[in-house]
């Protein structure tokens, strides 16, 4: 009796110590090997642009080790119900290692990104493949992405600015909204653009997100409307290149600062109906401009100013009319403590012949908030008033 209680005690016992003695010897032999890297498990490139539900892990790049040394990985591998791995484990005689042990936060144990809301994107941190969710503000700038360059016979369309990759050569025949990108262009303007230039001239037909707030990487054009939305994508047509684009905003309060109005009068030489037009339009140009900490930014420039006859203008032809509107953006963004626009004078006559209202002025922010410009005017004529508020967001 006693015989056969000892055996199955031994028997247990020796188990025992083939189990420990196994995991020994697979953290020894683990520790002659360098850990695996988080991008090499990466589905995508480290520093990509995600959303919630997005595959983030190649499980194919998972390394495997035998289930002998690492039996405990069974337990991971349980916690993220990875039923098929534990299976194939037990046949095959090898493991995935469980991916709570090479990927962190906001990635779910089958590999997707999960947990926040709006635009993220992949990174690594304390040597772990991680999410990081969108802060409350995500700013980029719009950077010139897909190119025409003139050839002697057509244009050349390359991806990725001049030392981008070349996608196809459009003949001057066949240049139209079909073979050519138009959401900032459209082939009239192309056919022109190419009449007009030189062999070697580049336009710009598409358009990027660089230089991310966050650090995260370029976003290309055929992305910009999935992850950030129409909204984002209709600002960056407003504006020019270079421009600062707030790609998205999260819970947040606005503050308005400070505000000015200013009415243009009546000098009936020049017309007042056009001056109350021009004060108008450059309120629209204004109007809704978004500018980050420590960036510059221009007025839309699909807005149309109505030039007025005046003899002591260069060619005779002036805007006027933008002059009391400059004045009440200047007054406002000076009330806010912000730098004086380039392009606007501490004038009665704000802005000089020759100076454009939105190409040739800019707006400064030198505070660590971004801020918001509002404009807009009420009445018309002589009557017009155009109105100015800088709002704080934080």
């Amino acid at each position: 009796m006693r015989k056969s209680l000892l055996n199955p005690i031994l028997t247990f016992g020796v188990l025992i110590i083939i189990i420990i003695s196994f995991s020994f010897v697979g953290n020894t032999i683990e520790s002659y090997f360098p850990a695996q890297k988080p991008e090499e498990i990466s589905s995508i490139p480290i520093g990509e642009t995600v959303v919630s539900g997005m595959k983030v892990v190649d499980s194919n790049k998972i390394r495997k080790v035998p289930i002998l040394y690492h039996y405990s990985y069974l337990n991971g591998l349980f916690e993220e119900k990875k039923y098929l791995q534990i299976l194939n484990g037990v046949l095959t005689g090898s493991l995935e290692t469980p991916l709570l042990k090479i990927a962190g936060s906001h990635i779910s144990p089958q590999g997707t990104a999960q947990g926040f809301e709006g635009p993220g994107f992949i990174s690594v941190e304390d040597e772990q493949l991680v999410v990081k969710p969108p802060g409350t503000f995500v700013w980029g700038y719009k950077a010139g992405y897909t190119i025409g360059v003139k050839k002697k016979d057509g244009i050349e369309i390359k991806e990725g600015g001049i030392s981008g990759e070349t996608v196809k050569v459009v003949s001057i025949s066949e240049i139209n909204n079909e073979t050519i990108p138009n959401d900032y262009v459209d082939s009239e303007t192309v056919k022109k653009w190419y009449n007009n230039s030189d062999e070697g001239d580049v336009i710009n037909l598409d358009y990027s997100l660089v230089n991310f707030n966050d650090g995260r990487n370029m976003v290309s054009p055929e992305k910009i409307q999935i992850f950030f939305g129409n909204t984002t994508l209709t600002y960056m047509r407003n504006y020019p290149s270079g421009s600062p684009v707030m790609a998205y905003m999260g819970p947040h309060k606005e503050k308005t600062i400070a505000s000015s109005a200013e009415s243009i009068g009546s000098y009936p030489e020049y017309g007042d109906a056009v001056r109350g037009y021009n004060a108008m339009s450059f309120s629209k140009a204004w109007n809704g401009t978004i500018v980050p900490p420590d960036s510059s930014s221009h007025g839309k420039l699909n807005v149309y100013f109505e030039g007025v006859y005046d003899p002591n203008a260069t060619g005779n032809y002036a805007v006027h009319g933008v002059c009391p509107a400059a004045r009440s953006i200047r007054n406002a963004i000076g009330a806010a403590g912000l730098p004086t626009p380039s392009g606007i004078k501490w004038d009665h006559l704000a802005i000089a012949y020759g100076v454009s209202p939105t190409g040739d002025v800019s707006v400064h922010n030198n505070k660590n908030y971004p801020i918001k410009i509002l404009m807009w005017t009420s009445g018309s004529g002589a009557g017009t008033v155009v109105y100015t508020k800088i709002v704080k967001l934080s």
